[in-house]
């Protein structure tokens, strides 16, 4: 690269070393990592399932113990979703907790944030104080000011919590039983840790966020892609982007500023709803996904529905943005259909390995508090890292 982030400059400064990059789908926009141009990336558990994505490679090394943690970017689940997958910490912060200096101020609208993949509670802490180690000026979210260093907060006690847990999907309507599995056990561990724990969801308008979702991430993914092509002196052509890719752009581009603010709109007051509704709990738990990591090369593109993208450059608006609701949002949303929701609203959420299922596959688990409050939830984090260890668990990969 010809600059070095402000995040990447206070990685170094700490002490760590970089020592290399990982696979990641194009522009980071799939919840698995299949890049055409790299191959897929596999699941150290079972290397004919996914490591997730975006960050699946990021998860894949640090699952096989190559590298303690691993960047990683979540702008709809890219941290949390590969966290489930491998078996590891993942946590997305509060927006505008760790910056995008000097190249962005944010990424589709506040939606993305950047942190690591760790194994345990107390390096996502570390990290999480590496990143948040000082203020920088002209930021456009200001998150509140950190109690004190992260790590302090690890192995405190929480407290007695309200908890509220959601069997359901978010976006969508059907779960695996593994995954509903996975929150029952939770619920249980929590009621036995001495927590009040009640069955409830927040309010918001499920259709009009994953509408509002695609608008904001292709309008991003248009602007990604435009400069992607002036930077090597070329106009955007289909076969120089994987057809997500270009489907994503082709939104953003016909789409309208009248549309963006209409997305905006509803995810900003869905956002106030949610926060209301952590004004009578502490926490919000959810199964990471709706179902174990997937086969490898199972949630791909087919070449029909590749074929159909290509053409789409030539139809209206409205049935291309109705394609992409059919096959990116409503069927790969089945697959990941709650952690959009927290990137829509800015809050702290966390993904915990505390099952397996009888395949030897992980189920993540996933934990979200206030705006802000990254406190309790790494508090809560030990607690249950403490009560259900997770570290010494192996894939056979590394054990053999």
């Amino acid at each position: 690269s010809h600059f070095t982030s402000e995040l990447s400059r206070r990685y170094e400064a700490s002490g760590m070393q970089i020592i290399g990059r990982t696979n990641s789908p194009e522009f980071g926009i799939m919840g698995i990592t299949e890049p055409k141009i790299w191959g897929p990336c596999r699941n150290p558990w079972d290397r004919d399932h996914t490591p997730g994505g975006s960050s699946g490679g990021a998860a894949s090394v640090v699952a096989a113990r190559i590298v303690p943690v691993a960047h990683g970017g979540d702008g709809g689940g890219s941290i949390r979703i590969p966290a489930s997958c491998c078996g590891l910490v993942g946590l997305k912060p509060t927006r505008g907790r760790v910056t995008m200096k000097p190249t962005l101020g944010d990424a589709w609208q506040g939606f993305v944030q950047e942190h690591v993949l760790a194994r345990t509670v107390r390096d996502t802490a570390l990290l999480l104080d590496v990143e948040d180690s000082e203020p920088t000026i002209g930021e456009p979210y200001v998150a509140p000011p950190k109690p004190g260093p992260w790590v302090d907060e690890v192995g405190r006690d929480p407290g007695k919590l309200r908890i509220a847990i959601c069997r359901d999907a978010l976006f969508g309507n059907q779960q695996d039983a593994d995954c509903v599995a996975a929150v029952d056990d939770a619920a249980d561990l929590l009621r036995a840790l001495g927590h009040d724990v009640s069955v409830d969801t927040p309010p918001f308008p499920q259709s009009d966020l994953v509408r509002a979702y695609f608008l904001v991430v292709a309008a991003g993914v248009a602007c990604f892609v435009d400069e992607a092509a002036a930077e090597v002196g070329k106009k955007p052509r289909y076969g120089d982007f994987e057809p997500g890719t270009w489907l994503l752009a082709l939104i953003g581009w016909k789409s309208s500023a009248a549309e963006l603010e209409w997305a905006r709109r509803r995810i900003q007051l869905a956002a106030r709803g949610v926060a209301d509704f952590f004004q009578k709990y502490d926490v919000f738990v959810t199964s990471t996904m709706a179902r174990p990591p997937a086969r490898v090369g199972e949630l791909a593109l087919s070449q029909s529905e590749e074929l159909q993208v290509q053409v789409l450059r030539h139809v209206p608006f409205k049935r291309v943005l109705d394609f992409a609701m059919d096959q990116m949002g409503n069927g790969k949303l089945r697959y990941t259909p709650n952690t959009q929701l927290f990137n829509q609203t800015g809050q702290p959420g966390m993904s915990l390995p505390l099952m397996w299922n009888n395949d030897g596959l992980p189920i993540g688990t996933q934990f979200v508090s206030r705006f802000g409050d990254e406190a309790t939830l790494l508090r809560l984090a030990s607690q249950l890292e403490q009560a259900r260890p997770w570290d010494q668990k192996l894939p056979l990969m590394v054990r053999s």
